[in-house]
Parts: C-alpha cells; structure tokens; sequence
C-alpha cells in the first residue's frame, strides 16, 4: 500500500500503453502561448513530472499543446494537454467498461462496507517507445513526453480497466508466471538504478558522458517494457492458479467497492485484493481506501444497508444553482440532473417544460413562469439531505 496518496507508485507488471494511429503522420502542433505570471507554476510542474520519472524531454515529431485550466481557488493551475487529433487518429481499444448499475447492484445487501482506491491512477502503466513519441506535448519551456500513462488519450481508461479487471478475476499473466516476470523487471530497475549512480559520478570526471546523456539513453527496464512479454492481454498465457475471482465484482476504474454481510466476512474479503494486487504490482492508496465501514461513497453515491443514494455533497452545488439566463445554462443543469434522474420521481414530467425552452424564452417579454416552477420542483426533489433521501435499491 502506499501511505500518501500522492506518491508515485513503481510501475504495474503485464501491461504497457501503446498508441496506433494507423499509419497516420505526425501531427506537429504549436505551443499555446502561456501568461507569464503562470510561467513559473507551470515550471514547478514539469520539474515536478521530471523529478517523478512520469515525463523526459523528446525529440519526438509529434506535439500536442498544453492547455492551462485554473483551479478553483483562482491562482493554482492544472495542466492539461490537448490531445484532440492525436485522439482523432488513434483506433479505439474495443473493450467493455463497466454500467454503473451492475456495479451498484446488491450492494445494499451487505452490513459492511470497504472502498480501495488504486494509487496513481493511469501513472501506474508504462508507454512503450511509439507511445512515447505520440504523447509529446509541447509548451513554452520545451518539448516532453510521457513515460508513463497520461490522462487525455482516447483509449486510457479501456487499458487501465482491463488491468484492474484481470487483477480481481485472474484471467492471465505474463509469459512464465508472475514471479518470473517480477524478476525480470526488478533486476532489469536495479541495473538501472546502479547505472544511474555511476553515470552521476562520471558526470564530475572526464568520461565526457553527462547525467542528461546517460539518462536518454535506452534502461534496461525500457527494453523489458518494450519487449513482446509486457504485453500478457497479447503474449501472456492463462493463469490457471486463479481458480475463483477476488471477490466477483468489477471496479470503475480505479474504484473498487465491495462488502460483507458480517464484519469478519467483510474482513476476510479484505485480505484477497491487495494480495493479488501485490503480485500485479498494483498499489493501492491507503489514505483515499475506507475499511471495513458501515457506509461507503462510491461512484458519486452513498452507500449503506438502508440503500443507495446520491451523495448530498455532490448535489449541493445543484440545489443552490440560480435559475439559468439562456438556453445553454438551462442544458447544462439538465446535464447534471440526469446523472441523479432515477432519485427523481415523475422525472421526465418535471424536465418536459425545460427540454422545451428557447432562446427567445429568456428575453424581457418571455413567459418562463412554468419553467421556473419544474426548475424549483426538481431542485427541491433531490435528495439534498440524510432526511429526505430517496432511496433507490438496485435490485
């Protein structure tokens, strides 16, 4: 486990991130032009994903512009990167991802209550070298690219499911088992690290191979992730000592919730997950996992033996929100009703009169007497406290 959410994990076994753009040329964007009083605290993050091993300068033909987003406090900064046409030319990985309400299902059966939270997200997942190159982005202070997994790309979160998926339910692993493997890549990480130490020596003598050098220069971790058995979807072989899943329940992504009708039985569950994800090289944040409760929030509800609910906190923002002043307002709090419409009696009646709006309704001489009732009826409806939650079961 790792005891800060933040840390950075070493990388999972069995799975790599590949890129294909069918053949497609590079795309060779230009930097977006960054406002100096950000440049500073865009700097600290790139030095932030150097220092990390997340990111390394590239030559890459390839460049996708960063996009700065303010955070909520209006001074720190988000940096994001805009991958639309690398994403336009990628082929989409085929994979199921899960419904909500298979995963929600049955859950309130259960007395207790554990939510464990993978640490790190899509960093978990190595690039291989093509990967690499698709990924560069590019900003005022340089061109890099991704060593690990970045947010953004069309198919990230298919590739990171499938792996959480394979690490409950035991379908492969890597060409020789997965201590074989384990072996392979921590003897290949400590050649690295040793090559490391010796290359920041000879950077002070006259072997005139510098530190920035030697770190370009391909690992021996890099060619293993490289080589035909990373891959275990496409090279691996069955893992036939998985004879029963973890627990027979899939994860969102990097969520994953489970039960037990008694405390020793949510308890005995518990100890299946991290010892698989052990062996998968998997790490689970122990600050952002929750043990063995009588309640749990997972996927944006709240869940106990009473039922299922949608989470106060998340509707609070709704219920406060101010009557819209134009037709793309009126959508947008549509949009974020329908995620919490099936808590909503009579739903669809209530949302009839605000599909309908028009731009024209909101001028001085427009009549929005009976869209502004269904809009203070459905705020009022939501379930916007312990006491008038409506429970829904998923069964």
């Amino acid at each position: 486990m790792i005891s800060s959410g933040n840390a950075l994990p070493p990388p999972a076994y069995g799975v790599v991130c590949d890129i294909d753009v069918q053949g497609h040329p590079p795309i060779k964007q230009k930097a977006q032009r960054v406002p100096l009083r950000h440049l500073k605290k865009v700097y600290e993050l790139l030095k932030g994903l150097l220092k990390g091993g997340l990111v390394s300068f590239s030559t890459s033909l390839w460049a996708s512009p960063i996009v700065i987003v303010l955070k909520k406090n209006g001074v720190d900064i988000r940096l994001c990167i805009d991958y639309k046409m690398v994403n336009a030319a990628t082929t989409i990985m085929e994979y199921a991802m899960p419904l909500v309400d298979d995963l929600l299902t049955d859950l309130e059966k259960y007395l207790w209550y554990c939510s464990l939270d993978a640490a790190s997200g899509f960093w978990a997942i190595m690039m291989i070298r093509r990967a690499r190159q698709i990924s560069a982005f590019v900003c005022a202070l340089g061109r890099l690219e991704w060593l690990r997994m970045p947010f953004g790309l069309k198919n990230a979160p298919m590739i990171y499911q499938r792996m959480i998926d394979n690490a409950l339910w035991g379908f492969v692993h890597p060409k020789g088992g997965w201590k074989h493997y384990a072996a392979l890549m921590q003897s290949a990480e400590e050649r690295d690290r040793v090559q490391r130490e010796e290359s920041g020596t000879n950077a002070n003598t006259s072997t005139g191979v510098t530190k920035f050098d030697a770190d370009l220069r391909a690992s021996q971790a890099e060619e293993l992730v490289n080589s035909p058995m990373a891959d275990m979807f496409t090279n691996g072989e069955a893992d036939a000592s998985k004879l029963t899943p973890v627990f027979e329940r899939r994860s969102f992504v990097d969520d994953i919730c489970f039960g037990g009708e008694s405390f020793e039985d949510c308890l005995g569950t518990l100890d299946r997950p991290p010892a698989q994800f052990e062996e998968c090289r998997i790490s689970i944040s122990f600050t952002k996992s929750i043990f063995v409760q009588s309640k749990v929030d997972f996927l944006s509800r709240e869940v106990t033996r009473a039922g299922i609910r949608a989470d106060p906190k998340k509707l609070k923002a709704i219920t406060e929100l101010s009557f819209p002043r134009s037709k793309k307002g009126m959508q947008s709090f549509l949009e974020a009703l329908d995620y919490y419409s099936r808590y909503i009696q009579d739903f669809a009646v209530y949302c009839a009169a605000l599909y309908q709006v028009k731009d024209e309704d909101f001028a001085a001489e427009g009549d929005l007497s009976a869209v502004r009732r269904s809009f203070a009826t459905l705020q009022r409806k939501l379930p916007s406290s312990g006491i008038s939650a409506e429970i829904y079961q998923y069964t």
